[in-house]
């Protein structure tokens, strides 16, 4: 082969490679940040799409450049921080953000790294959020910690066109000391709860012994029958010992003679 037309077969070999590198194809998902020359710019072609995706793109060769952006929801997982809280408890805590990107020129444009920002932000937060709350609060009214925190985050990542739809505190980690404490006051608590219980169950049931009194002594026929039926259920049982009650009002007499001896 002549010098000249392996020259020729190099450059059009060249240049089809350049082309074919400015053919690009962003799926439904997709958009695109094009730089020309260093500064943001729209594609030459997008059928179909608005000049960023998605679709096919042509670019200009050695001229443009593209940076693919994600449109989906991304889940990020927020690591385990050491947090104090209001009343000095210390725990780990970690968490979930659900957030996705809202403006891909913002996203590119006003922040380094949105991802590593976002992470960094939502630690950052989630230390500061949890070290203002008590534990008793943490652990009770987690909805609305979550609500807090995706409110805060979401206001700082809105300028890098950013949009965080949830937020939730994922685990708590308490040290076994704090386990044992709580432990201790749950059984206490479920101890007071059953003396309150049994002392609530003891005054009703004088009080209905205080009725029951009261309705006897207004007819004392009722005594004689309800000591009458109490005689037959003890007779009912078999037993080779049989308990007579007397009645009081029986003695009562005999208990007026000694009181006047004396």
């Amino acid at each position: 082969m002549q010098p000249v037309s392996l020259i020729i077969v190099i450059v059009v070999a060249f240049v089809l490679i350049i082309f074919a590198n400015s053919f690009r194809i962003l799926r439904d998902y997709e958009r695109a940040v094009i730089f020309r020359l260093g500064r943001r710019a729209r594609a030459i072609f997008n059928p179909g799409g608005t000049g960023n995706g998605p679709g096919l793109i042509i670019l200009i060769p050695l001229i443009d450049r593209m940076i693919k952006v994600s449109m989906r929801t991304v889940v990020m997982d927020v690591p385990a921080q050491d947090v104090i809280t209001k009343d000095n408890v210390s725990l780990k805590v970690n968490a979930v953000v659900y957030f996705r990107v809202m403006d891909q020129d913002r996203a590119i444009l006003e922040v380094e790294n949105y991802l590593f920002a976002t992470s960094q932000l939502s630690q950052t937060t989630l230390r500061s959020v949890l070290g203002q709350s008590e534990l008793d609060d943490l652990l009770a009214e987690r909805e609305k910690i979550n609500m807090q925190l995706q409110k805060i985050i979401d206001h700082q990542t809105e300028p890098w066109g950013i949009k965080v739809s949830t937020v939730e505190v994922k685990h708590i980690d308490l040290p076994q000391e704090m386990q044992r404490a709580m432990a201790k006051q749950a059984e206490a608590e479920r101890e007071r709860r059953s003396k309150v219980i049994a002392a609530e169950g003891e005054f009703q049931a004088a009080q209905r012994l205080s009725e029951a009194a009261k309705i006897l002594a207004q007819q004392p026929s009722a005594l004689t029958l309800r000591y009458l039926q109490t005689l037959r259920e003890i007779a009912t049982e078999n037993n080779s010992t049989t308990i007579f009650p007397v009645p009081i009002d029986l003695l009562r007499p005999f208990l007026n003679v000694d009181s006047k001896k004396k």
